[in-house]
């Protein structure tokens, strides 16, 4: 259930089937929370049989279990939702840091984006800024979560796995170098929401006056 690259995936599965086995890659999304109340995303690539044989065990632990094509396409799903993850968290952290420039407060930003075009999960769910949502490690000064090293981990495979297609991805590409940088300033155990930090300029808590 990791996240892996594309090709490791379809070579695990030939050796599976080499075996007479069934198999399945079933990356998953949802982080400590999802596990915690088995409310989990399985994306999952394989066979329709081995789909059919996996999916009454994965449903235990999740709330979603897609089958998103033949081998490797589990894989796929992950790494270009985590993509999207990635550089949207971003934003939304460059959002608030520009709205604390302006004057403009958290809650007031957050009021107004949720319910707005700017709304995504990175927002409503995982907000980079503390006690605008329940399960935000932000609340818990970053403490993951999802680590940074993870983020960059996935990111770096999108980019292989767009370059393998031939594929653009600049902003995978920017948000690649932006975790880098915040893995190599020591917050690669911090969530990556805390990407924040970075933006903002400085490593550390922000108080906003």
């Amino acid at each position: 259930c990791s996240t892996i690259d594309v090709e490791s995936a379809r070579a695990a599965h030939r050796l599976a089937q080499e075996a007479g086995a069934l198999s399945v890659d079933a990356p998953v999304s949802g982080g400590v929370a999802g596990a915690k109340a088995a409310s989990l995303t399985f994306m999952c690539g394989g066979e329709q049989e081995a789909f059919a044989a996996a999916k009454p065990i994965l449903e235990h632990m999740g709330a979603h279990v897609l089958h998103c094509g033949g081998a490797g396409m589990g894989q796929a799903a992950k790494i270009c939702n985590n993509l999207m993850l990635g550089v949207t968290m971003i934003a939304t952290a460059e959002a608030f840091v520009l709205a604390e420039r302006l004057g403009l407060s958290h809650r007031a930003l957050f009021d107004a984006a949720s319910i707005s075009s700017g709304q995504s999960w990175s927002l409503t769910t995982y907000c980079p800024v503390p006690e605008m949502t329940p399960a935000s490690p932000a609340n818990n000064d970053y403490k993951p979560g999802f680590m940074t090293a993870l983020m960059l981990k996935d990111l770096r495979l999108a980019q292989e796995a767009a370059a393998h297609a031939g594929a653009a991805s600049p902003l995978g590409a920017a948000a690649t170098q932006l975790y880098a940088l915040h893995k190599s300033a020591g917050q690669g155990g911090a969530d990556f929401s805390s990407i924040i930090r970075l933006i903002r300029g400085k490593q550390g808590d922000f108080e906003q006056s």
